[in-house]
């Protein structure tokens, strides 16, 4: 795969004779197509029910209004990762000479401000020069970290047929069920949505930009884990992306077999299929004859889990160390990991984007998958296989019991909440004590390990 290195893998020399070693163009190729069919695909799903489909994004990206501004220059920065100092100022200045003459022949013509053009352009241009021009390592990390940038932009097109598709699985949704869960958890949308209209308009502007700028922070995280692969030639085993990628794989599965919209959906003014109007002033009352309840034909159903939480975790987790050393990350990048995930969280309660059971669904979710991926050179042991399938069943009951007991959630608010609440933190304190408290071989001291 593009993500993993082969000259990172360690010894077998010994036990195996030398085996055939794909070749950076090769990985490249396969990749491509495969991507290519995917694309194809979807985008027949997606005009033969007429919404916009990856190919039709795409090409507005090459010569139309560009949909986002952020991913592609998102996945411009994950490319530069692989370049030389003089080659990224060269890209970065052609990625923005030609937004600027795309944008230019936009306003003359009395289009919207849509920039974004040029760095998928030069993503593409820096793909053809290092697969066609460039050799030996300058070739092979200029494929890597170009294959990052262009996975970024290509997952976003994906994300957004899906919804598409969420909505064509779900015609209707399970939230009668998942609200009288939150009534268990104290039902923190309603309480966050609250606080957010006493903070006022700034508080919601700065929660607001976080939560749309998720690309933005996982950017900056791996541009850090990556910063030194162009002067060592080293990538190391895990980092941010591949976590990044596997929950956008896994997560949107549950998005068809859980359809949910949201309290501000369900519970709020802004919809004619909503249940009343309760969201954030009022909870709405315990129902205990919860179904499902038919809605709208362009609401996602894309809360259950929520992958915002899922992303924004696993933001901060690999904003804690360095993934070649395990030396603790700087100060800046550890609170920045910090303030992105708890802005996050309180981004997706206080907009009733989410419930809080969402929330906890995507947290395991994020802690399953990382702990399937982390320290690859570790292998599959005893300790890894017990920690992930834990993650599993616990992610499969917690969504098993938000459908079938949620009666049980609202007739017994406490003690359910509570048993939600402590597998939560028996699970974290597994993964801490796995992945972050000291191990035998590990470089770092006790005490660093507590920092982390």
């Amino acid at each position: 795969m593009l993500l993993d290195d082969p000259r990172s893998r360690s010894g077998g020399a010994a036990r195996r004779p030398e085996t055939w070693t794909p070749s950076p163009r090769a990985r490249l190729a396969a990749v491509l197509g495969i991507g290519a069919v995917a694309l194809i695909a979807l985008q027949i799903v997606a005009s033969r029910h007429h919404f916009v489909g990856p190919l039709e994004s795409i090409w507005d990206d090459f010569a139309g209004n560009a949909k986002s501004f952020t991913v592609p220059w998102a996945g411009l920065g994950l490319a530069l990762i692989g370049l030389s100092w003089r080659r990224r100022a060269l890209a970065v200045g052609a990625a923005l000479g030609i937004d600027l003459v795309y944008q230019g022949i936009r306003t003359l013509h009395g289009g919207p401000l849509a920039m974004g053009n040029g760095p998928v352009l030069v993503l593409l241009a820096l793909i053809g020069l290092a697969y066609w021009k460039w050799q030996g390592s300058e070739r092979a990390n200029a494929l890597h970290a170009a294959a990052l940038g262009i996975l970024l932009v290509l997952s976003s097109k994906v994300a957004d047929v899906w919804l598409g598709i969420t909505v064509l699985a779900g015609p209707r949704v399970l939230d009668e069920h998942v609200v009288l869960v939150d009534h268990a958890l104290g039902d923190p949308s309603w309480m966050m949505g609250q606080l957010l209209d006493w903070l006022g308009p700034f508080a919601s502007a700065v929660l607001h930009w976080v939560y749309i700028e998720l690309p933005l922070g996982a950017m900056i995280v791996t541009v850090w884990q990556l910063r030194n692969v162009v002067q060592t030639g080293e990538w190391p085993r895990h980092y941010l992306v591949r976590t990044f990628l596997v929950l956008g794989l896994v997560g949107p599965i549950f998005y068809v077999v859980f359809p949910v919209v949201g309290p501000i959906f369900a519970f709020g003014a802004d919809s004619t299929f909503s249940l009343g109007h309760y969201w954030p002033a009022v909870v709405p009352p315990v129902d205990l004859a919860p179904g499902s309840i038919a809605f709208d034909h362009f609401t996602p159903r894309n809360c259950m889990p929520s992958l915002h939480t899922a992303w924004a975790l696993s933001i901060f987790i690999h904003s804690r160390r360095d993934p070649f050393t395990g030396a603790p990350a700087p100060t800046w990048l550890r609170w920045g990991g910090a303030f992105w995930l708890i802005a996050t969280l309180s981004a997706t309660l206080g907009f009733g984007y989410h419930y809080g059971a969402d929330l906890v669904a995507g947290a395991v979710l994020c802690l399953t998958v990382e702990s399937a991926l982390r320290a690859p050179e570790r292998g599959w042991d005893g300790t890894r296989v017990r920690l992930v399938a834990a993650g599993a069943a616990l992610f499969a009951g917690l969504l098993l019991s938000y459908r079938y007991l949620s009666v049980g959630f609202a007739e017994h608010p406490v003690p359910a909440g509570m048993i939600v609440l402590g597998l939560l933190a028996a699970y974290v304190t597994a993964f801490y004590r796995t992945w972050f408290a000291q191990l035998p071989d590990a470089p770092a001291t006790l005490e660093t390990a507590v920092r982390a």
